[in-house]
């Protein structure tokens, strides 16, 4: 792609996907433009190439969703069926899919090969969740998203120390086609989002009201206490705080100290 003063941030480019310089152009050209009105560009006049959704359908899924549907209900939409999830995670997804009209739900799946090689009992998650991860989430993505130029992800600058001030727009540091990632809730605080729910009349996921504010794979998700953070309950207990498809991760087969697991 060329350089930042020589592309216009106004069309699809058919060059290599997007450059730091494309997106600190972006961020700076939707700086404070309503997320409706963002995405409408980036989405209904392809501003941003081939796009798709990557969702968890979890505890703030549906606001992302339902804004996205508005615009165009065929936007892909990845979801990473991990095979670990909670029951109430699968019927929400089948709600949100059927209540909002999304008629394009692309369901990406761990290799069936590299679960009978690295996790043939299922307990990865148990002693080594960057290797579980790779494996159930950040392989399968990588093939889900081959071919598309920008992701859009649901994530919020309050969920965590580390999410705080995140952009808009950014580029994916775990992608080495440099696809652009775009987070049209950043800056959204939680009254926010409630807000938006009873204005849509939006249906919630079942554990949210059982203190999962945070919902992610069963085994490595817990309840979280009042006043922490609301992604304090995954991998509680592990020096980890994202699954790998937000960074670059660590390799599956690099085992923490002392690991010797018999498969």
């Amino acid at each position: 792609m060329g350089s930042a003063t020589a592309r216009r941030i106004d069309r699809i480019d058919t060059g290599p996907r997007f450059t730091e310089a494309d997106a600190a152009l972006l961020n700076a050209r939707f700086a404070g433009i309503e997320t409706r009105e963002m995405l409408r560009t980036v989405i209904g006049e392809g501003l941003a190439g081939r796009v798709a959704v990557v969702s968890s359908f979890g505890a703030e899924s549906a606001v992302l969703l339902h804004l996205v549907a508005q615009i165009d209900p065929g936007t892909p939409v990845v979801f990473l069926e991990t095979h670990k999830h909670f029951a109430e995670t699968i019927a929400y997804r089948d709600e949100l899919v059927a209540r909002l009209g999304l008629t394009n739900l692309v369901i990406a799946q761990p290799d069936p090969a590299r679960l009978a090689e690295r996790d043939a009992n299922g307990l990865r998650w148990s002693f080594d969740p960057d290797g579980c991860c790779e494996i159930r989430k950040v392989e399968p993505l990588a093939r889900a998203l081959d071919g598309f130029d920008a992701t859009i992800t649901g994530r919020k600058g309050f969920q965590s120390a580390t999410r705080a001030g995140l952009p808009r727009f950014e580029i994916d540091r775990s992608d080495a086609a440099a696809r652009l990632k775009i987070n049209p809730l950043a800056n959204w605080s939680k009254d926010e989002l409630d807000a938006y729910v009873v204005a849509h009349d939006l249906p919630a996921h079942a554990l949210v009201a059982q203190g999962y504010p945070s919902i992610g794979c069963s085994p490595c998700t817990s309840k979280v206490a009042p006043g922490e953070d609301p992604r304090s309950g995954r991998w509680k207990g592990w020096d980890k705080v994202e699954c790998g498809i937000h960074d670059a991760g660590q390799p599956d087969d690099e085992l923490p100290p002392g690991y010797d697991p018999v498969f």
